[in-house]
């Protein structure tokens, strides 16, 4: 007599770190030939826990050292409580629960959410990894999203059309120390859009179909300017964990050597205990070389392999980039090429990062850096600023956006010269450069233009800076004209209407005597003058210095947009 799992059949996809390159891990995907077997396991929790099962030991026949993605509907979880079985048969494998991210999937209608918390807190006591499934094309409700505090928070990739989504996701997992999965990604330009948003981790077609072999080699398009890793602002070491080659602390040398060269993409081996805390790091090259020499394999075989490794070197999950290096950096130079684990709070393996990539994606980014810089003032372009204004959006964080320019300028290169011209401009760059403070982000944007974004009680010591001080060129005075936007959250959608609002204001602005600033809010046509003098048009408005209102229209920006 048949069984339904006669013709069932799993197929395997990669999980792609959008940063490496790498294969993160592996999804396990049910294939049934005939039948909706799926549908059966979503109104029947022991039939799903089943399945999950029948995954994993599917994957586990495959001999795979990945990290593996296996799906179950919230419905069994609140039913079942847990899923022993499934931790049964990882401990069987000879694997560890923590190598297995449980990719929880909706419905989460008529799932009585506590039993469902208390499911996924046992789990997660147990080592398991969480992720939050299908999240923008079904029915989980945020709240129930930040109770979870998923480990991995996929998204539709329908989602991508809708950037200022993906980014405001990510920001919800940068609180609650997740990552962001997008799903779907069939297309070069989804997938830029998924780096883009702020997306680490992503799974398609484009990378890879799902195959009945598991696959290591994928296909990641390369990084463009607008998604490099920004490391000089300390991004998190999550962008950079590839998996871990994990074996018991009481592994024989023999057992290691086995695990190296049956996997050649394997740098190093970390040795841990029952708990899964790394004790020993084992180098390959270090390793083979001493399994290799004269009496080697006699000598080491049999012996625990633990005494040919190092002590581990460990940084949290939470840590920055920056951090890993200075770990690095830190200890003999002989093991500056050593793989650093990275733990989660119960000190677990979580997986490794290689120096390579810390360095690869920094080196890029200054590339990329430098060739944005404007190359009189050396400060960055209007795409800084304007990636900066996005994310603060996303954040929904208030932010003024300041716009500066040199009032009649042509009039200063031609009569004072183009030389004392650029000086000029190079002063002002500077005096900007040197005020800003905290999160404020100064750009030149060309010419005698400059953009200044900044949180709005740090505008007083930038206004300062400018417009308190005599400018002149040529030995003949000079002033300069701010202009201002004060967004609040839900005010502007991107950095495209934030400059739209701007424009007027600097219009007014150019249409005061002296030095001037006109200060405004996004939504709102009405601004106030801050700084400057009667009007130079009848048409201008404004009563004076330090007072007066006016009234604008929201404009395009060329500069900005």
């Amino acid at each position: 007599m048949h069984s339904w799992t006669d013709t069932l059949r799993f197929a395997f996809q990669p999980v792609v770190n959008l940063t490496t390159g790498g294969v993160a891990g592996l999804e396990i995907l049910a294939r049934p030939e005939a039948g909706d077997i799926l549908a059966q396991a979503r109104r029947d929790p022991e039939l799903d826990c089943r399945l999950a099962v029948l995954a994993f030991r599917a994957a586990a026949r495959k001999e795979t050292l990945l990290p593996l993605h296996v799906n179950v509907f919230a419905g069994t979880l609140a039913d079942l409580g847990g899923l022993t079985a499934l931790h049964d048969a990882v401990r069987e494998a000879g694997r560890l629960p923590w190598e297995v991210t449980l990719d929880v999937v909706p419905p989460y209608t008529h799932v009585p959410q506590p039993a469902l918390l208390e499911a996924l807190a046992a789990l997660r006591d147990q080592g398991f990894r969480i992720s939050a499934d299908g999240v923008g094309d079904g029915d989980a409700p945020l709240r129930l999203l930040v109770d979870i505090a998923p480990d991995l928070l996929k998204l539709d990739a329908s989602l991508l059309a809708r950037p200022s989504a993906v980014r405001a996701m990510r920001t919800l997992c940068d609180e609650l120390g997740a990552l962001l999965v997008v799903e779907g990604v069939e297309t070069e330009l989804q997938c830029a859009a998924a780096m883009s948003a702020g997306a680490q981790l992503a799974q398609g077609t484009l990378f890879a179909p799902p195959s009945r072999l598991p696959v290591a080699d994928v296909y990641v398009p390369p990084l463009g300017p607008a998604v490099l890793p920004a490391l000089r602002s300390g991004p998190s070491v999550r962008e950079f964990v590839r998996p871990a080659a994990l074996l018991s602390a009481t592994a024989s040398a023999g057992q290691v050597r086995a695990l190296l060269t049956g996997s050649p993409d394997v740098s190093g081996v970390l040795l841990v205990d029952r708990a899964g805390v790394p004790v020993r790091s084992v180098h390959r090259s270090r390793f083979l070389l001493s399994m290799s020499g004269r009496y080697g394999h006699a000598l080491y075989a049999d012996r625990p392999a633990a005494k040919l490794g190092d002590p581990p070197r460990t940084v949290g999950v939470d840590a920055t980039a920056w951090e890993v290096l200075d770990v690095v950096a830190v200890g003999d130079r002989d093991r500056t090429s050593d793989d650093v684990a990275v733990v989660d709070r119960n000190g677990r393996c979580v997986g490794v990062v290689r120096l390579a990539d810390l360095v690869r994606a920094l080196a890029e980014s200054r590339v990329e850096e430098a060739a944005g810089l404007n190359p009189l003032t050396r400060l960055p372009g209007s795409d800084a600023i304007t990636g900066e204004v996005d994310r603060r959006i996303a954040e929904g964080r208030m932010f003024a956006l300041s716009w500066l320019d040199i009032d009649h300028f042509k009039q200063v290169n031609d009569g004072a010269g183009f030389a004392a011209g650029d000086e000029l401009i190079r002063s002002v760059g500077r005096a900007l450069q040197l005020t800003a403070s905290g999160n404020a982000r100064v750009g030149h944007i060309g010419g005698d233009d400059f953009l200044v974004l900044a949180d709005p009680e740090g505008l007083e010591p930038l206004v300062s800076t400018v417009l308190d001080v005599p400018w002149s060129a040529g030995g003949s005075p000079v002033t300069l004209s701010l202009a201002t936007v004060l967004c609040r959250p839900g005010s502007v959608t991107d950095h495209r209407q934030a400059a739209a609002w701007l424009a007027p204001l600097k219009k007014a602005a150019k249409s005061l005597r002296g030095a001037s600033w006109v200060v405004g809010h996004a939504g709102l046509a009405e601004y106030q003058v801050r700084r400057g003098s009667q009007p130079m048009t009848p048409a201008g408005t404004g009563a004076g210095t330090g007072a007066g209102t006016g009234t604008a229209g929201a404009e395009s920006a060329s500069g900005l947009t």
